[in-house]
């Protein structure tokens, strides 16, 4: 039975989703003012790989993820280059989505754009104000924590640390992890004809990051989601205030599950555009490797486990995939066109395959037992039925990695 760490508690949990037969998942997308990198895929990646085995698992899932294409650093951005929000985010969307498909990702249900939802943000913002939790200053209006009573639960934030001072945070994301004790932006007012702006009924300006995915997913999913997934960074604030804030206007609860999963480091460090140390896919693509060697670095290492990138960690990776590649092509040539056979080998790989995923999606053991189990066959000795049998597990196993048969 699949057992997933929730952060919320801070514990492993069986999994029971809150409608027994679908999942509702909704995920934190790209921030699409730059180019999406390696640790950025990382963290998408094992958002794929929970969809992937959670079909596997005989779950139907409806997932969505919010493009990001409204902040702070996208007018930056693109200021900096002269040319539109629009125009540079739906490059950088373009660019995402063509590597996410080489990646071998599934494309969510739903894919809404931050700037296709602001009346929705709007809505919620009217709400908020309200309910006395909102209120205007200076032509920006901003959530005041204090009037949600659960507030910081999810990270485990001590309220008693609250400053007395009224504090206000105006800008959507602030750099490192660490927590800005007051009270944060949930519309930003815009004069004149500023980029990035729209004109609404209650006045011109854009929604702030933090309100974009309550407001978003209310679109699509209409009860509380039974997994909530991003990076480990938004744990910090971000995954408070999108709580607070639907909490706040609805009667149940955001999500049962909270998966985070931890970041991508180079020399120690986060790999991240603000550092200068990111790597991007088509840099290793350059260097020889295929699509599947990059998916499968990265998602070798558990989730929750932070890892460092070097050009060792990833010419070993790929050495070891393309092992394990050449032994299952030995054994697709001895299968030929042989009707499968029952064998004691394929029900092997697929429990000890299932007993690692069950572990809370524990990739990089599964992929050690998968492994093992085809290094201990000896093929010139196997029956085409069984080696038939033994590919058909491994094509089922690799309906969740989706590294051993992938032809990019």
């Amino acid at each position: 039975m699949l057992k997933l760490f929730n952060t919320f508690g801070r514990k492993m949990e069986t999994f029971r989703p809150v409608d027994p037969k679908t999942v509702t998942i909704f995920t934190c997308g790209p921030s699409v003012y730059q180019r999406a990198h390696i640790g950025n895929m990382r963290t998408f990646l094992f958002e794929d790989i929970l969809v992937r085995y959670l079909e596997y698992s005989g779950f139907a899932v409806k997932r969505g993820m919010i493009i990001t294409d409204i902040e702070d650093k996208a007018l930056r951005e693109a200021e900096k280059e002269k040319t539109t929000v629009k125009k540079l985010t739906d490059r950088n969307i373009g660019q995402f989505l063509k590597e996410t498909d080489a990646l071998g990702m599934k494309r969510p249900d739903y894919l809404p754009l931050a700037s296709e939802h602001v009346e929705h943000a709007v809505a919620i913002i009217q709400e908020l104000l309200k309910r006395t939790v909102a209120y205007w200053h200076d032509g920006n209006v901003y959530f005041d924590p204090l009037r949600f009573k659960r507030f910081g639960r999810l990270f485990g934030l001590d309220m008693a640390t609250w400053p007395k001072k009224k504090r206000r945070f105006h800008k959507d994301t602030y750099p490192g992890v660490q927590w800005n004790l007051g009270d944060f932006i949930l519309w930003h007012g815009c004069p004149g004809g500023k980029d990035g702006c729209w004109d609404t009924v209650i006045g011109r300006g854009r929604p702030s990051w933090n309100v974009q995915d309550a407001s978003t997913l209310l679109q699509y999913f209409d009860d509380t989601l039974s997994i909530y997934c991003g990076g480990v960074d938004n744990l910090y604030r971000h995954h408070d205030y999108n709580i607070a804030i639907l909490e706040s206007v609805r009667p149940y609860p955001m999500a049962r599950y909270w998966l985070h999963g931890n970041n991508l480091l180079v020399d120690g460090r986060k790999m991240s555009k603000s550092k200068g140390n990111i790597v991007y896919t088509d840099t290793l693509r350059s260097e020889g490797y295929s699509f599947a060697e990059i998916r499968f670095f990265l998602i070798d290492r558990h989730y929750r486990e932070p890892f460092d990138f070097t050009a060792e960690q990833m010419h070993r990776a790929a050495s070891r995939l393309r092992s394990l590649r050449n032994m299952i092509r030995l054994l697709a040539k001895r299968a030929g066109r042989a009707a499968a056979v029952k064998s004691i080998v394929a029900e092997k790989l697929i429990a000890e395959f299932r007993l690692r995923m069950d572990e809370d999606l524990n990739t990089g053991t599964a992929f050690d037992a998968v492994c093992e189990v085809v290094a201990s066959i000896e093929t010139p000795a196997l029956s085409a039925g069984e080696a038939a049998a033994i590919v058909n597990a491994l094509k089922r196993v690799d309906t969740v990695l989706n590294i051993l048969f992938s032809k990019k």
